[in-house]
């Protein structure tokens, strides 16, 4: 840009004015009624243009305000206003140079608009009216291109086909784009070939190599530069960096690493257990990466399943059946791990699938004796004889050692031991008596267990069912029924029912008859009625309640089941008083009335109520005795105390021993410390220690433990303690120590009743 003062310059300004003349009528005081004239405009004026960012050490010549009604001779003075005028803008009033007082800027401000004025020196009224002008800021190229959303982001799936589009840049000039090339921007790719080309005009990035591979290089930097002015040499410019980041495709089949693995399981794994994980390589990721396991060959596919985990990665070997080392070692298997989403367009690549072979090693285990029958059933007649030989049951030691094996019963199973094993020969033997009646089922467990390893041990379940033999005579369902006292001859009172224990209950024949003695009585007869009941018949009328209350009929009750059981019953009939439709009035003899000897019934309570308070006074009095009882120690008694010790079980000797002196548990105190008074035997004194320390609230806030104990008495030795000993000094006798027994010969040696050689002893 060159100076303002500059002739070209001048003379290309001059030639952009555009003159204007207006005519103004020299203003003069009008009188009253006098019309205004139509003028013209005699204003020169223009459209003036600077260019931006001049810094020379002078104001830019703008351009100059010129009226035609200026003669030059000085008598005009020209002024503007507007935007800056004064600040940004500046004119000279005698010659109208209009100046730019600072550095403009069009990316700021790309215009001015003012307004130009020519007033007469002396009078300072305008020769004109006012003109409006305008100053346009030519732009210069002083702004390169900016990218404004930089630095960006970008994904692409790997293996895109070449021009594929990846993302657009946008950089932006802030210079004029309608005035030259200053706003043209081009783009170009300084780093990222040759993966990447970026076209010049749309800032469009784009794929050059259809085989970028995520598994090689996932992430790729490019730097764009934008540059104005159409990319010539010249123009400014600006960088941005763009992060490309490929997205994976499933374009890697799943590889094993090992063509062999080897798993191993104990032999006593259960079904469902796991024995191993197997997982194949795929480098791809996510979806693309998920697997399936299955197995497509081997020698164990019913002994061993395989299932995908959770996360379609791993494949999890388990156990489908028990297995047994001792018949098969080993296994293998041929585990197949493919891609569950395979891509259509990478099939090409090879199989998205890989085989392994998996060997799975049995683990020998020490393992308990097991008997040949998972169960046993038994059935047992209920009179067989105790030491009777039921079953012999057999277990094996399946380890290859083979054990010897020794049997018991699992006395839980059995408590009241009903039965016996042989704990060699595993021979299953009764021991007592057996009942169907009391137990129609016994289950027992027996035990089988190795001899040089007695915590391996089998168990089976024995399931003994007691068969039923007719040993149970039959007996009365009921034993008590009544006869009505206006009963007649011939009327059936009763019909007998029997109860018979054995199997099947009700269904075997029952006969019903009575004893000898009771064939011919005259009261009552016994009529079988050949579906296990008997009718009991009166025989004559006239039964009373005054001459017979009850009459006994034993009963003869036998069983149609061979061997034959017969049982008697006593069947006890009540004579009772009923009303003519047979409904019971009562069963027992009418009671007297009651004679008072001349008495009135009057006199009689009277008796009544003195005796019970005779009775109440007497009780009171006992009573009121008994509380007042107290017992009182004598000094002596206090003195001859003993104390009761207590010894903790944490170890420390003597330092833990804490003595309790019974003497203070004779003395009665309040809750102030004050003594009331004395108890007398130790279950009183304990009960009042135990309520004192219920109701002292002055205790402190924790439990204490006191521990009294007696030891006890009637000792075939008596005592000896000295507190009770004779007050003579006499010397004692201990000759009765040699009674005592061996227990006291030490004792005995001790006080000299026995030599050291008595033959007694």
């Amino acid at each position: 840009m060159g100076a303002a003062s500059s002739p070209p310059l001048r003379m290309d300004l001059c030639w952009w004015s555009i003159v204007a003349l207006v005519q103004l009528l020299p203003i003069q005081g009008l009188e009253k009624g006098e019309q205004l004239r139509r003028v013209r405009r005699r204003w020169v004026w223009n459209q003036f243009y600077v260019l931006e960012e001049y810094a020379g050490p002078q104001p830019l010549y703008v351009g100059k305000l010129h009226s035609d009604l200026d003669s030059g001779d000085g008598s005009v003075e020209y002024m503007v206003s507007g935007e800056g005028a004064g600040t940004v803008f500046t004119v000279d009033g005698s010659t109208g140079d209009l100046h730019a007082l600072r550095k403009l800027d069009r990316e700021t401000k790309a215009q001015y608009v003012l307004r130009a004025r020519a007033l007469h020196r002396h009078t300072g009224l305008p020769l004109e009216p006012d003109s409006q002008f305008t100053i346009r800021i030519q732009d210069v190229n002083d702004n390169e291109p900016k990218f404004l959303d930089g630095p960006y982001q970008a994904t692409v799936p790997e293996m895109s086909a070449l021009g594929t589009s990846v993302i657009r840049v946008t950089a932006t000039d802030a210079d004029d784009p309608a005035y030259g090339s200053s706003a043209m921007v081009a783009y170009s790719l300084l780093q990222g070939e040759p993966y990447f080309t970026v076209e010049a005009r749309t800032g469009i990035l784009r794929v050059s190599r259809p085989d970028m591979d995520r598994e090689q290089q996932a992430i790729y930097h490019l730097v764009v530069q934008a540059k104005d002015m159409a990319g010539q040499q010249g123009g400014l410019a600006s960088t941005t960096t763009v992060t490309v980041t490929l997205s994976d495709v499933n374009d890697s089949p799943p590889r094993f690493s090992q063509e062999l693995y080897q798993l191993s399981v104990p032999e006593l794994a259960a079904e469902g257990t796991v024995v191993g994980y197997i997982r194949a390589d795929d480098p791809d990721e996510g979806a693309n990466a998920d697997m399936v396991y299955r197995l497509v060959g081997g020698d164990a596919e019913d002994t061993f399943a395989i299932s995908t985990d959770p996360t379609n990665r791993f494949g999890i070997i388990t156990v489908k059946k028990d297995l047994d080392f001792e018949a098969r070692q080993s296994y293998t298997l041929r585990v197949e791990a493919a891609n569950t989403q395979p891509d259509p367009r990478f099939l090409g690549l090879g199989p998205f699938s890989d085989v392994t072979s998996v060997r799975v090693s049995v683990e020998d285990v020490d393992e308990p004796p097991r008997f040949c029958a998972p169960f046993y059933y038994l059935e047992v007649p209920e009179d067989v004889e105790p030491g009777t030989e039921l079953e012999t049951l057999s277990a094996m030691d399946p380890d290859m050692a083979n054990d010897s094996i020794r049997y018991s019963i699992e006395r839980l199973s059995d408590p009241e031991r009903f039965f016996y094993i042989d704990s060699f020969s595993g021979s299953l033997i009764t021991e007592r008596p057996l009942d169907r009646e009391q137990y129609v089922w016994q289950n027992i467990t027996v035990l089988a267990m190795e001899m040089n390893n007695p915590s391996q041990m089998g168990s089976v379940s024995v399931a003994i069912k007691v068969l039923n033999v007719n040993d149970n005579p039959p007996r009365l369902e009921q034993c008590d029924v009544f006869v009505c006292d206006n009963a007649k001859t011939g009327q059936l009172i009763y019909t007998v029912r029997a109860i018979d224990e054995d199997d099947p209950h009700g269904a075997q024949p029952l006969y019903y008859s009575l004893e000898a003695e009771d064939t011919n009585n005259s009261y009552f007869f016994l009529r079988d009625n050949q579906d296990n009941t008997a009718g009991v018949l009166v025989l004559r009328e006239g039964f009373s309640v005054k001459d017979q209350t009850t009459y006994h009929l034993s009963i003869l009750i036998r069983d149609g089941v061979s061997p034959s059981q017969t049982g008697t019953s006593t069947l006890t009939v009540r004579v009772c008083r009923c009303d003519a439709r047979g409904d019971v009035l009562s069963c027992t003899a009418e009671p007297q009335p009651l004679t008072s000897g001349g008495l009135s019934r009057g006199a009689l309570l009277a008796i009544l109520a003195c005796t019970l308070l005779s009775l109440v006074a007497v009780l009171l009095i006992v009573s009121l005795r008994s509380r007042g009882r107290r017992y009182y120690p004598r000094d002596e008694e206090l003195t001859a105390h003993e104390n009761i010790v207590h010894y903790d079980d944490e170890g420390g000797g003597e330092v833990d021993t804490v003595a309790f002196d019974l003497a203070t548990m004779w003395i009665i105190k309040d809750s102030r410390g004050e003594t009331k008074g004395r108890r007398g035997f130790l279950r009183d004194s304990l009960l009042a220690k135990l309520q004192e320390a219920n109701t002292d609230q002055w205790r402190p806030p924790y439990d204490s433990l006191q521990t009294y104990t007696y030891e006890g008495e009637d000792s075939r030795a008596g005592s000896l303690s000295p507190l009770v000993a004779s007050p003579s000094n006499a010397s004692q006798d201990y000759s009765y120590l040699r009674e005592w027994g061996p227990q006291f010969e030490k004792l005995a040696l001790i006080y000299g009743v026995l030599g050291r050689k008595d033959p007694s002893w």
